[in-house]
């Protein structure tokens, strides 16, 4: 039973269903996600947990000319009373902007007029709403005023920061040596179509996943990624291989099923698949990606402590057999949404944390970012969130290397693999919103020299896929925008 209750007061003009208290929950100052139970009951958001503690409410919010964005309270006390939800995610994105306001200008960040501008009208919003205890609809009114305003000094703030430190970077090294790839998938495309493909990517994922490559076992299918990598090779293009082991349901093939329940055969057969994937492509790929979707996995029923030894043990067998190849590790959803379920104990921070620990020389660290997915996505989040979260993850000192998804359409997909479909279907899943959010967000992660790699998960929707409606390709063929943005955006920034 839970210990501890949180009653959040909603303004019915919010907006705020029990879709978005779904994806409601509770962290502490660590940031990490507790177990949270949320409903809806009336006018309030009944939270329960079983930490008493203070903590911050994260929830899906509709935001005017923006769409539903996570957004989070300031952290509040255990209290019987019920507080306003729009006052909390009011004080709590007015908090977060003025703090990182601070925090960058200490730095030396010169910040433009129309940031504190916007940010003095957010302040004043906010006061008049918490000024308005007896009249509870005009105070929502008012903190969802500040809300919007609030996120738009943040926009303006990332804004100033993107274009200082890119400009900075690019005139200490010219063009950026950040490498922009894209997962080509488990085919051969035409010669004219790869070359058509590396106007926008300076790198190719070369997919050598065990269900793909294995699919029966002791059979090996090699004839695509060969053929991948001989054009790499032919074509002086950086080859990424991986991940070499994938703990979902789509990355395993269907005949180690045979072996649940048996941990030291399972790791046997991963261990020799390994083994022959780096014998055979050593010296020919610029980077290894060992794992991916460990934290959260549920494959093969295993628990979190032989989890981390597959972890351990896919970064031994790359180093042993190609010592010189940096590797990394992949996890998805790094903002640990997942964790609101009580399923898992470690957040997915404290999952790599322990690997660097463990001094395994761990080149770097995977987060894949599938934007707009369920269930195993994440929420959109504004580009200062985003920017945030980077950096919370780049105190583990280590290169981060970024896979990220956006979808196309809230409509049925019956290519992809998963059971991802976008929401809300009212927001705006298009063509033309993946270029955009591609060409707002990706210029934030070339302002950050820890981010070492950007992969864009998909590129086409016209075979059988991973994710709804999220290729730069649709199902007939066709480039989408967001390809061309990607084409500019390399043309602008990189090597």
């Amino acid at each position: 039973m839970p210990v501890a209750v949180m009653r959040m007061r909603v303004d019915s003009a919010s907006g705020v269903d029990q879709r978005a208290a779904d994806r409601a929950y509770l962290t502490g100052p660590d940031q990490i996600p507790w177990a949270t139970r949320a409903s809806l009951q009336g006018h309030d958001l009944v939270l329960e947990r079983m930490v008493p503690d203070s903590g911050r409410l994260h929830i899906p919010f509709r935001v005017a000319g923006r769409g539903e964005l996570m957004l989070s309270t300031g952290t509040l006390a255990q209290r019987d009373r019920f507080y306003f939800l729009e006052i909390e995610l009011a004080r709590g994105k007015l908090n977060q902007v003025r703090n990182q306001l601070a925090e960058w200008q200490a730095l030396g960040l010169i910040v433009a007029p129309a940031v504190e501008g916007t940010l003095r009208r957010a302040l004043a919003e906010f006061t008049t709403a918490v000024s308005l205890p007896e009249d509870p609809i005009a105070a929502a009114a008012r903190a969802r005023h500040a809300i919007e305003l609030g996120v738009e000094a943040g926009e303006q703030l990332i804004d100033c920061y993107t274009e200082q430190a890119t400009t900075l970077r690019m005139r200490q090294l010219g063009r950026l040596p950040t490498l922009l790839a894209i997962h080509l998938g488990h085919r051969m495309m035409s010669p004219a179509a790869m070359a058509q493909v590396t106007t926008a990517f300076n790198s190719l994922v070369v997919s050598t996943l065990w269900r793909e490559i294995e699919s029966q076992e002791g059979q090996y299918d090699w004839h695509v990624a060969d053929a991948q990598i001989e054009w790499c090779a032919e074509h002086s293009v950086r080859a990424i291989s991986g991940p070499l082991l994938r703990l979902d349901p789509t990355g395993l093939p269907d005949w180690i099923a045979l072996w649940e329940g048996d941990f030291d055969s399972f790791v046997g057969f991963v261990t020799d698949y390994i083994s022959k994937v780096v014998t055979r492509y050593r010296g020919k790929v610029a980077l290894w990606q060992c794992a991916a979707r460990i934290n959260g996995a549920k494959a093969m029923s295993l628990h979190e402590e032989q989890v981390l030894q597959l972890a351990v043990r896919t970064l031994e067998v790359v180093k042993q057999l190609d010592p010189d190849t940096p590797t990394f590790i992949r996890f998805d959803q790094p903002w640990g949404e997942y964790l609101r379920h009580g399923e898992f104990d470690l957040s997915p921070l404290h999952f790599a944390d322990a690997l660097v620990r463990a001094g395994l020389q761990l080149g770097g660290i995977g987060l894949e970012m599938n934007i707009g997915y369920m269930p195993n996505g994440s929420t959109p989040r504004d580009r200062l969130d985003f920017s945030r979260l980077l950096d919370l993850w780049s105190c583990l000192g280590l290169p981060l290397h970024l896979m990220l998804s956006f979808p196309t359409s809230a409509q049925p997909d019956a290519k992809a693999r998963l059971s991802h479909t976008a929401w809300p279907a009212d927001c705006d899943w298009s063509p033309e919103a993946q270029a955009t959010w591609i060409k707002r967000y990706m210029p934030v992660l070339f302002a950050k020299s820890y981010v070492s790699t950007i992969t864009w998960a998909q590129l086409s929707d016209s075979e059988m896929h991973e994710y709804a409606h999220g290729g730069l390709f649709d199902a007939a063929g066709a480039a989408k925008p967001a390809f061309m943005s990607l084409v500019n955006l390399r043309k602008k920034y990189l090597q």
